[in-house]
Order: C-alpha cells, then structure tokens, then sequence
C-alpha cells in the first residue's frame, strides 16, 4: 500500500455486465457470436472506459468475451477509446481454456497463446490465463505447469505478463496455489476474494496474498445495496496485514441491482478502510 495509505483502484467489464448485456464468448472449441447473454444491454463496450472514467476509475480488466472483434480496426477504436478516455487496460482475462485436460491440453494452450497475443494489441498490461479446471492431482498440476511456462515465455515476448487465479478446482486451495507459482517462473498472480468459501477461505487468503500482483476485490449483496461488509472487511485487512500494495479490482456479481452503485460501494469500503488505517511509520 503506497504510504498515503491510497488504495490502487480499477474495475472489471466483469463487474458491468449487466449493464453491457452483449458477450462474444470465444472458446477453443470454436469462435464466439454476438449473444444478448444478459439482455440487449445499456452501454456498449466501446464506450466502456470513457464510463468508468467518468466514475474516477482509472484502470480496467476486461473480459476476454467482452471483445466484440478481434480485427486490428476494431482493437484500435478500443485502444483509442481508451487513450480519449485516459484509462489503463491493466488486465485481459482470459475466461476458457484448461491446461489440466489431456485431451485438450494443446488445442487449449494453442487457443490461450492467440488470446495472449490479442492482450498484446489492446495494449495490455497482463494477461489472467485459467491454470485449470480438473481436480488437483500431481498429474494435473504437472501438465498445467507444462503449458503455462511456454504461456509466460509468449507473454514475455508480446509484452505482456501472465498471471493466473485461485479460480477453479486446479487452484482450489493455497497449497495447489504454491505449487504451480513455484514451479513456474515469472508467473504472476491474481487473488480473488471471492472464488474460496466458508470460513477457512480466509486463512487460505492469507497464505496466497503475499504473492499476490492484483486483486479482484469481491463483495457478496445479499440484496440490492447491502453489502456484507464483515467479510469484504476481513479480506482487506488481511491484505493490510500482509503488506498487499497491488490494486483492488472491483467485482460485483451478486443481486441484480444497479451495478454502478455497487461498485460505488465496494469503491468507498475500500477507500474508508484504508483511510482510517494508521501509517506504519519505518522506527
């Protein structure tokens, strides 16, 4: 955390998709088409960073379905609006494929490599690629961490780092976590608050946030504009704790409400949080 005790903010296109409505989900088994997934939607994704710019957010994740067109036109007028925008793409993330099937590990890694390279072109700063959905054998870590590192080497090459999540059963504890950051070099991690449940969700967030390069700051609503503010608390504290000094990307998924003013207040959470945390002043 800088010694301003400022939280990094961003928000995810995650976070709007209600309001986006359209997706144009592609996935290694084949190119995706325009779908109304959540409706016909009220913002369009081009217009996406100049909304959250107008909401004092700087800085972006944005879903890999939420590229209505991978043409170098179209990722041009994304990057352009963007730059109008003054807005940062910090993350693409890569929502399908997995590294732990067999049967499809090269088709799937090949399907990541090309989505990596699209990262590139929107300017990306990193790439989250999904380590795998199997349950976590060695066999599955191992083959995993087979082709996540050449995942890292084409990153490093276009420019942008890998990084992946405590996201699906491959990743669903901090020892799997452990495994597949230590045996694959430069790999960088995104911890979600979100993805773990029940009450030791918190001691495994504690072990994984030192390593953590990014967030997605999760809260759960239990209805329109209430917020579960004792376990959103927890996780920032533990962060806190742990020196975390990385962004907090904002995620709301819960109730259908107004998604703008949930992000609103997730947003002050975060910001009153660490507002009202003394300085540690160096002795």
């Amino acid at each position: 955390m800088p010694a301003d005790r400022t939280p990094i903010i961003a928000v995810s296109s995650w976070s709007l998709h209600r309001a986006i409505g359209l997706s144009w989900w592609d996935s290694p088994a084949g190119p995706g088409t325009q779908a109304e997934t959540w409706g016909r939607g009220t913002l369009d994704i081009l217009d996406f960073p100049a909304a959250v710019a107008s909401h004092g957010i700087r800085q972006i994740h944005l879903c890999h379905f939420h590229v209505a067109d991978r043409s170098p036109a179209w990722l041009a007028r994304f990057r352009d609006a963007m730059a109008n925008a003054g807005v940062t793409l910090s993350m693409l993330l890569i929502d399908d494929g997995d590294l732990s099937d067999p049967a499809h590990h090269e088709r799937d890694r090949a399907w990541i490599g090309g989505w990596i390279d699209t990262a590139a072109e929107l300017g990306a700063e990193t790439a989250r690629v999904v380590a795998g959905k199997a349950k976590p054998t060695p066999e599955a870590l191992a083959l995993s961490a087979s082709g996540l590192v050449p995942l890292v080497r084409r990153g490093k090459d276009a420019g942008v780092r890998i990084m992946t999540e405590n996201w699906f059963d491959l990743l669903g504890g901090p020892d799997e976590v452990d495994t597949i950051l230590d045996r694959v070099d430069d790999l960088g991690f995104l911890a979600d608050f979100g993805n773990w449940k029940g009450e030791s969700k918190y001691d495994g967030l504690d072990r994984i946030i030192r390593r953590a390069d990014d967030t997605h700051a999760k809260a759960f609503f239990s209805e329109p504009g209430v917020m579960d503010a004792d376990d959103f608390g927890r996780c920032l504290a533990i962060c806190e704790a742990a020196g975390y000094d990385g962004p907090y990307t904002l995620i709301y998924e819960s109730t259908p409400d107004d998604e703008w003013s949930a992000v609103a207040i997730e947003e002050r959470f975060v910001r009153d949080h660490f507002a009202a945390v003394p300085v540690r002043r160096p002795a």
